[in-house]
C-alpha cells in the first residue's frame, strides 16, 4: 500500500531494487510475473503509435483488417500475495498514454451506464445502430488501448451475459488486458445462473492472455499487519465504542442527512457530518444496491463506519455478495473503515462454498489491511477535507 519509488524501467528492475533495499523480501515468483509484465512492456514500446480513428470508426470495422492485440496477462493467486504491488509497478511503466486502471465492478458499472446511453438515443431517433456493444466498445477502445483490472471477477449475470461480445470487439481493435484475480480462468463466474453462455468469454480470455499463477507462500499483508481499534468484535460493547470513533473523527460536528444523485435516483444517508457517513449493515447490505452506489459513497465520504455485521451464512448470499462489493469499493478508494461486526472477519462467513467462498478470503484480507498501519497512512496521504485537515 506505501507509494511505489521509481527505480527503473522494468518491473523486474524495481522489484529488485525494492528488495535490495530491505523494502520486500526477495520473492521468486514475484520475479517471475514481473519478467512476464516486462514482456508487455517491450511490446508496447515497440507497438506504433495507432492512428486517430474517426468517432463512427465503429461502422467500417467489419471492412478493415482487425488490429492484432498484444497478449496479455491475467495472474491470479490467492490473497496478500503482491499482486496490487506488482500491478502497480507495471501500469506507473506502461508507455501508452491511451491507459485505464480499474476495479472490474467499476468498469463494468461504467459500460453499462454507456450502452444504457446509447439505447436512450436509439429511442430518441439520434442513431440507427441497434447493438449499442460495437459503438460502446470502439469508444472504450478510444479511451484506452491498455486496460487493467485489478481483483477480476464475476458475480453478477449481467456482466456474464455481455463479456465475450464487448471483449470480442477490444480485442479486435487491438486492446491489451492485463488482470489480477484470486481465482484462474476457468472458475470465474462458477456455480453462475446460465454459466455455460459465460464459457465463450473463458475460451476468448484465454486466447487473448497470457495465464501466470502467483501463490508465494508467504502473505505478505497479514506479516505487516498492525491491527488498530476500527473493528469491533463481538458486538457486546460495540455501540459505546463506535460512538466514541464517530465523536472523533468528526470532531463532534453535528450530524444531518444527505442524499447522493445517482442516475435516476438518490442515495439516503441518514447521519453524516463532515465527510463521514454511518451506516447499519442493514442500510447498505440488505437494500438493493451495487457497485456504482458503493463507488458513490466512497467518493463522497473520507470514513464510513458500518455497524452491526452479522454471521453471513447461505441464506443470506445476497447481502454477502453485496458485503464483498462494498468493502472493494471503499478499500479501493483508501476510505478509512469503523467496523463493528458479530465476530472477526475470517469467522463471519459460516459456509464456504461457490464464488462467494473465493471472493470472501479477498474481504477477509482486506478488513485486515484496512486495519492496519499502512493503510490507515495511505488514507491520511490521500484522503484530506474540504479544509486541508487530514481526518
Amino acid at each position: 500500500m506505501q507509494p511505489i519509488p521509481d527505480y527503473g524501467l522494468s518491473v523486474a528492475e524495481q522489484l529488485r531494487a525494492m528488495t535490495e533495499a530491505g523494502t520486500l523480501q526477495p520473492d521468486r515468483y514475484q520475479f517471475d510475473v514481473a519478467e512476464k509484465l516486462d514482456r508487455i512492456l517491450t511490446e508496447l514500446k515497440a507497438r506504433k503509435p495507432a492512428a486517430k480513428k474517426s468517432a463512427l470508426g465503429w461502422m467500417f470495422a467489419r471492412s478493415r483488417k482487425p488490429e492484432i492485440p498484444i497478449k496479455g496477462l491475467y495472474v491470479h493467486g490467492s490473497v496478500g500475495r503482491g499482486k496490487t504491488m506488482l500491478m502497480d509497478l507495471f501500469f506507473k511503466l506502461a508507455p501508452v498514454e491511451q491507459k485505464r486502471r480499474a476495479h472490474f465492478h467499476e468498469f463494468m458499472a461504467d459500460v453499462h451506464g454507456r450502452i444504457h446511453a446509447h439505447r436512450q438515443k436509439l429511442k430518441a431517433g439520434e442513431t440507427k445502430q441497434a447493438d449499442p456493444v460495437p459503438p460502446v466498445a470502439a469508444a472504450l477502445r478510444e479511451e484506452a488501448q491498455l486496460l487493467c483490472f485489478d481483483e477480476f471477477t464475476v458475480t453478477d449475470i449481467a456482466d456474464a451475459m455481455i463479456l465475450a461480445r464487448l471483449f470480442t470487439e477490444l480485442f479486435a481493435r487491438g486492446c491489451t488486458l492485463v488482470a489480477t484475480s484470486n481465482v484462474e480462468p476457468d472458475n470465474l463466474y462458477k456455480d453462475g445462473l446460465n454459466r455455460g453462455l459465460f464459457l465463450p468469454f473463458v475460451d476468448l480470455l484465454k486466447k487473448n492472455v497470457q495465464v501466470s499463477t502467483l501463490d508465494s507462500p508467504t502473505d505478505y499483508r497479514l506479516e505487516k499487519m498492525e491491527s488498530l481499534p476500527v473493528y469491533i468484535a463481538p458486538l457486546d460493547d460495540a455501540p459505546k465504542m463506535m460512538d466514541i470513533a464517530w465523536q472523533r473523527v468528526t470532531e463532534g460536528a453535528p450530524e444531518a442527512p444527505v442524499s447522493i444523485q445517482m442516475k435516476g435516483r438518490v442515495i439516503e444517508v441518514s447521519r453524516a457530518a463532515n465527510r463521514c457517513a454511518r451506516f447499519s449493515f442493514r442500510d447498505l447490505c440488505e437494500r438493493p444496491l451495487g457497485a456504482s452506489d458503493y463507488l458513490a459513497i466512497a467518493k463522497r465520504f473520507d470514513v464510513v463506519f458500518v455497524e452491526n455485521i452479522p454471521h453471513l451464512g447461505p441464506e443470506k448470499r445476497n447481502e454477502t455478495k453485496r458485503f464483498i462489493i462494498l468493502i472493494d469499493a471503499l478499500y479501493d478508494a483508501s476510505v478509512r473503515l469503523f467496523a463493528s461486526a458479530v465476530a472477526m472477519p475470517e469467522a463471519l462467513l459460516t459456509e464456504k462454498k461457490g464464488t462467494e467462498g473465493f471472493e470472501f478470503d479477498r474481504t477477509v484480507s482486506r478488513l485486515f489491511e484496512m486495519r492496519s498501519a499502512d493503510y490507515l497512512e495511505l488514507h491520511q496521504s490521500k484522503r484530506q477535507n474540504h479544509d486541508g485537515q487530514v481526518t
